[in-house]
Parts: C-alpha cells; structure tokens; sequence
C-alpha cells in the first residue's frame, strides 16, 4: 500500500515527516530533510519491530507499505540542494527573491505559486530522463 509521508520545514528551522493519512503514529525530525527521512524510517523499523517483538499483528496499513514523500517548498530545496534557486525561479516563472523566501519557510504560499514551481520540477526531470550522455 502507497500512502502519502509529508515533509514539512518547522518554526525551528527542523524539518519533520509526518503520515496524514494513517492513524498508526509514523514521525521523524531532523536538523536537515535527510535527517528527518532518516529518523523517520527509524521511527518505522520500531514501530515493526515492537510488534514482532510483542507477537502482536501488525496493523493492516502498515503492511506491504510504501512511503510517497512530498515536500515542502523549503524541505525541496534543502533535500534537492543543488538547484540553484535564482535560476529555477527563473525558469518556473516566479519570482527568484520570492522563491528564496519560499524556501526558508514561513511565508505564505498560493496554491498558483505551487503549480508554477511543481509544473517547472516536472518539466525539469521529464527533460533530465529523455537525454542521453555519450563518452569520450
């Protein structure tokens, strides 16, 4: 089963992964989105564990399960660190001092704002699957 982990930049600067749509309680926190991703899938390797350990039956949603992970625009950027931010705003059409305010956290972003830059990373990766490098 595929079920959705979100990955979110807090007031603290930490960044924190959470499952919504579960009730089973999955989280991890970190200092960088690696890290959270890190602890969270810990946190989860606990969590089957107890229950092996206990002979209790895990919990229908978390067998066979699989994590989507979405971001954040600031958790994007700091997992993916090597887009340059001025230059993909550029390209996705927003603003690149917006952007980089999207990606420190904390500023309100419009539901517009996210189409722009997710229709931008998309575009991005379907150019980046499609070329081939030759060698020399």
């Amino acid at each position: 089963m595929k079920t959705i982990a979100l990955i979110e930049k807090g007031s603290d600067g930490s960044f924190g992964v959470f499952t919504p749509d579960l009730e089973s309680t999955i989280i991890g926190n970190g200092y960088t989105v690696s890290e959270a991703k890190a602890d969270f899938e810990n946190t989860f390797m606990e969590i089957i564990s107890a229950y092996s350990e206990s002979g209790e039956e895990l919990p229908k949603e978390l067998q066979d399960i699989e994590f989507e992970y979405r971001y954040d625009i600031a958790s994007l950027f700091d997992y993916f660190d090597y887009i340059n931010v001025s230059k993909f705003a550029k390209r996705a059409g927003v603003n690149a001092s917006l952007l980089r305010q999207y990606k420190v956290g904390g500023t309100y972003i419009s539901e517009n704002q996210v189409q722009k830059i997710e229709s931008a990373l998309h575009s991005c990766g379907q150019e980046l699957m499609s070329l081939n490098l030759i060698a020399r």
